[in-house]
């Protein structure tokens, strides 16, 4: 019957191979978003490659524990697992509390950094939401219509000298078109949205972790008892 010793170990092997197929998904991700350059920044595809493969060794830890009912392997994915859990939960619940406030502040400051230290992120972006500049003032207050120094950043660099059907395309020594509006309404339904997703999907998977965690715990008593009838 299911809760018994074999429904465990059955449960425990199956949570665990699925971990690995995510782990591998996790890098085949990472690897092919560098590869193909969609993503380009060596942060961001070195993050994941370890996440993966940190999933990777926990779930190879906690398979091996389960077939050979070894204590102290499933003690230690037990722990292992608890922490990321906590992790996980608290970190979901904060992706999906965070207020117009903090995400204002978040993409500013993002982006402030970009222009500083990475302009082609800025560039990149421009390009893909068909914007100018960010569209906050220095009051964080939202403003639709690009400024001088907006309009200047995205001439200077020939944002879209390779886009002419865009809203935001100017030929040499022309404005550009009314149509043309700053990236913070672009950039921050996507940010929304992102968070909202990877703080419902964290949340979701926190539970199958301490799921995990139950199943390790019962299946640990499990092997505890029969030692001692043997």
């Amino acid at each position: 019957m299911c809760g018994g010793f074999t429904c465990s170990k059955n449960t425990l092997v199956g949570l665990n191979v699925i971990y690995i197929l995510v782990s591998f998904l996790m890098i085949g991700v990472a690897v092919h978003g560098k590869v193909s350059g969609i993503v380009t920044s060596l942060p961001i595809v070195g993050g994941i490659t370890a996440c993966g493969v940190f999933l990777l060794m926990i779930s190879v830890i906690g398979l091996i524990g389960a077939v050979r009912h070894h204590q102290v392997l499933l003690f230690f994915y037990m722990v292992v697992l608890f922490l990321i859990f906590l992790i996980q939960f608290s970190c979901s619940c904060a992706a999906l509390a965070i207020n117009e406030g903090d995400e204002i502040k978040l993409i500013k400051s993002a982006w402030k950094t970009a222009e500083t230290k990475s302009q082609s992120l800025v560039i990149q972006a421009e390009q893909t939401f068909d914007c100018c500049g960010l569209g906050l003032d220095k009051d964080n207050k939202v403003y639709v219509t690009p400024t001088l120094a907006d309009r200047n950043f995205t001439e200077t660099n020939n944002v879209f000298k390779n886009y002419p059907d865009a809203d935001c395309y100017h030929a040499a020594n022309t404005t550009m078109k009314k149509d043309c509006e700053t990236c913070y309404s672009h950039i921050s339904d996507k940010v929304n949205s992102g968070f909202n997703a990877a703080g419902g999907l964290g949340l979701f998977f926190s539970f199958t972790e301490l799921f995990g965690v139950i199943c390790t715990h019962k299946y640990r008593l499990y092997i505890r008892d029969m030692g001692e009838f043997a």
